[in-house]
């Protein structure tokens, strides 16, 4: 086991690294706010519906369709049970700081940290579920996520549904159960533009946080709170919820290894884009990033020592 945890967090010490570039790259001022949100903007609206559609480019086995049809299934579950856990918690804090944290210990950062995670850790092929989540995790942050941060007023179920997430996994399904490809050269610019995820992904982060007020999110218990709701709590919960489905090691190490990624860098741009104060979800974004530095590794081994993997 030991020796899964150091090769595990090789593989997140790899990912760090990289982040690290984004972080001296933006503290030298060569990648500014508004190459960010370019950068962003490529990742959220090419790369990441490329990286779902060609995860699903493979034979759908009747026991992989039922995987795809119960991960889906359980990673909505997770989303809404640690909704309801968020309601016990940050009822003294001022609304915009209790929606933020909440909204981050609801929905990690499966886009720009998960999936160069389950690729690291579990290789290529657990991508697959990895995409799963992804429609998950759209279909939640523009439905609850909307509702905490802007109201009931903000809500648009066209929104909820017509994203680049949700669009990229319909479309993936479409593929994987019919048995459809894309032409060659279609498909291996698809591959290609996927390949981009994890250091496109990487390097944002580490600008993101290279522009964050680091001593301050050291002194405020409540991002603390929040870290360990959703760097411990959470994944520790699915693993042991989901661990009598008997779902196969790849599936349940990857609803583990999501479940225990930091909070989601959605959690300041909703807030920003509602008019709420963005800076506790910054704030929160930044120290639990940091600190699954350490619980990362710990619950990878976790979820493979569990699975049998």
């Amino acid at each position: 086991m030991f020796a899964n945890f150091l090769t595990v967090t090789g593989q997140v010490a790899t990912l760090f690294l990289m982040m690290g570039v984004g972080f001296v790259l933006g503290r030298l001022g060569k990648l500014t706010e508004e190459g960010r949100g370019q950068m962003s903007y490529l990742l959220l609206y090419i790369v990441t519906p490329c990286i779902i559609v060609d995860s699903f480019l493979v034979e759908a086995t009747p026991a992989l369709m039922r995987e795809v049809l119960v991960g889906e299934s359980v990673f909505l579950s997770i989303y809404l049970l640690t909704f309801l856990l968020t309601l016990l918690f940050f009822r003294r804090q001022p609304p915009d700081a209790r929606d933020s944290l909440r909204f981050g210990t609801i929905l990690g950062n499966n886009s720009f940290m998960g999936l160069p995670l389950v690729e690291a850790v579990l290789g290529s092929g657990a991508l697959i579920y990895g995409a799963l989540s992804m429609g998950a995790f759209n279909l939640i942050s523009w439905t609850i996520g909307v509702m905490l941060m802007g109201g009931r007023q903000n809500f648009s179920l066209r929104r909820a549904v017509v994203n680049p997430g949700v669009l990229g996994l319909s479309a993936g399904l479409v593929l994987f159960f019919t048995g459809l490809r894309f032409p060659s050269p279609i498909a291996s610019a698809v591959s290609f533009l996927g390949d981009l995820n994890t250091p496109l992904a990487m390097v944002i982060i580490g600008a993101q946080l290279a522009e964050a007020d680091l001593a301050a999110c050291f002194r405020q218990p409540r991002l603390y709170l929040a870290s360990a709701l959703r760097l411990v709590v959470v994944p520790l919960l699915a693993a042991l919820l989901i661990l009598p489905l008997r779902l196969s090691p790849a599936l349940y190490c990857t609803v583990v290894l999501l479940s225990a990624v930091p909070a989601a860098g959605a959690t300041g741009l909703f807030a920003q884009r509602f008019g709420r104060d963005p800076v506790p979800g910054v704030q929160f974004i930044t120290l639990s990033t940091l600190l699954s530095i350490v619980t990362l590794p710990l619950f990878a081994v976790l979820a493979q020592a569990l699975s049998g993997l």
